[in-house]
């Protein structure tokens, strides 16, 4: 299912990487930049639907004052007032589900970078991190030297990443020459596919492959990727205070919701050492830029303009069946 998603983005993933030098980090913010301006229109639409729903409110009042008790009619009748309005009751929530998606793509894409960026095929890949597994359970020391975990299947893509990264001719030595010819050829191939790629996973010495761990002594067991959560909540959080205070001084009796502003910060928090770095990245380029482009958005189409908006249009049209009234009895008069 998702590998209709995951192919054409890791094309796209791999194609930027290549104008940036293999850079994966560089290919995350461009390709974050150009999905956000792709989905500018949404994001108008977005802020036009919200607004609608605003302007319509005091009907939709009226509606529930007379038909509160009848649920079936109430809906009838806000379908119906929606219809004439010209509001979409979903307008507002299909930006939220196509970032939510990507950022699923995107988690998947970066668990599973040599399939969907290298091209590697799938069955090679099964068939070398299923003998992995099966050697490493019965011999710990291989494990620990090949720093590979059986339990934790989704992140074995990442385990084969680091290995061919640092030292490709270290599989034959941990397990041995009669074992590594079970998988020689598919492991060569992966290699080849990987090396050919040339994607680097490294933003300023934090291996974006690696998946923070936290520690409560936080000083002395400092890592540097734990840049990234930190980074991820900083950024979610600028973001929800910007889009509240602009709220604010678009709709100064809107309520602040501080436990909100709260709650995607800390949820960013989560997914920062929860998730392998790649995905904390995208988290934090996706909250800067998104934001920065919602709050423009906001400020251009805020309520007030878009009311006034609407108001003009609605005079405008009053005005001008006027003046085709007055024209009407001029002609009759003569």
């Amino acid at each position: 299912m998702f590998d209709i998603i995951n192919k054409p983005l890791g094309f796209i993933m791999k194609f930027l990487a290549e104008l940036f030098g293999g850079n994966f980090a560089a290919s995350v913010f461009a390709f974050t930049l150009i999905i956000n301006l792709i989905m500018l229109p949404l994001s108008i639409k977005s802020q036009k639907s919200s607004v609608s729903q605003m302007r319509i409110k005091p009907k939709l009042d009226e509606l529930k004052k007379r038909y509160g008790d009848d649920r079936r009619r109430m809906a009838q009748e806000q379908q119906k007032l929606y219809q004439e309005e010209g509001v979409s009751m979903s307008g507002g929530c299909l930006p939220m589900i196509v970032r939510m998606v990507l950022l699923f793509s995107i988690y998947y894409l970066i668990l599973s970078p040599i399939t969907y960026m290298a091209g590697a095929n799938k069955d090679d890949i099964k068939t070398v991190t299923s003998e992995f597994n099966s050697y490493c359970e019965k011999h710990e020391d291989a494990a620990k030297e090949l720093s590979w975990d059986v339990k934790k299947t989704r992140n074995q893509e990442l385990y084969l990443v680091a290995i061919i990264r640092d030292d490709p001719g270290k599989v034959e030595e941990v397990i041995g020459s009669e074992e590594y010819e079970k998988i020689k050829e598919p492991y060569e191939n992966i290699v080849k596919k990987y090396e050919d790629s040339g994607i680097s996973f490294n933003l300023f010495g934090i291996d974006l492959i690696q998946t923070p761990k936290f520690s409560v002594d936080f000083f002395n067991k400092w890592q540097p990727i734990w840049l990234l959560p930190i980074c991820a909540f900083l950024a979610q959080m600028l973001t929800s205070i910007v889009s509240m205070r602009i709220n604010k001084r678009i709709n100064p009796d809107a309520p602040t919701m501080a436990g909100l502003m709260l709650t995607m910060p800390i949820i960013s928090l989560i997914i920062g050492f929860s998730f392998p770095g790649g995905v904390c990245f995208y988290w934090i380029c996706s909250s800067l830029i998104g934001g920065a482009i919602q709050s423009g958005v906001q400020l251009l189409y805020g309520p007030h303009k878009l009311l006034a908006r609407e108001r003009v249009k609605e005079l405008t049209k009053v005005c001008d069946f006027e003046a085709g009234q007055r024209r009407k009895l001029e002609t009759e008069k003569e």
